[in-house]
């Protein structure tokens, strides 16, 4: 597991209170991990702390899954 990855799974769990073990690249983050609105936009605001990035609101909130936001991040490092 690439290091990005480790910390997206350990922010999505710590944000979503969620077993790291469900979190998979295809977990989606509001239908399978129970993400509600507010929690995505709070997701964003962990990224952005925990790989001091600026992310595009819109085009982060676009990312569904959580393969999608370990390429979205790795992008922008």
């Amino acid at each position: 597991m690439s290091d990005v990855k480790k910390r997206v799974v350990d922010a999505v769990a710590r944000t979503l209170k969620v077993d790291p073990a469900r979190i998979t690249d295809e977990a989606r983050f509001v239908e399978d991990l129970g993400a509600e609105s507010i929690q995505s936009v709070e997701l964003v605001a962990v990224f952005e702390e925990e790989f001091d990035i600026e992310m595009e609101e819109e085009e982060a909130l676009a990312v569904k899954t959580v393969g999608t936001a370990v390429e979205f991040i790795e992008k922008l490092l």
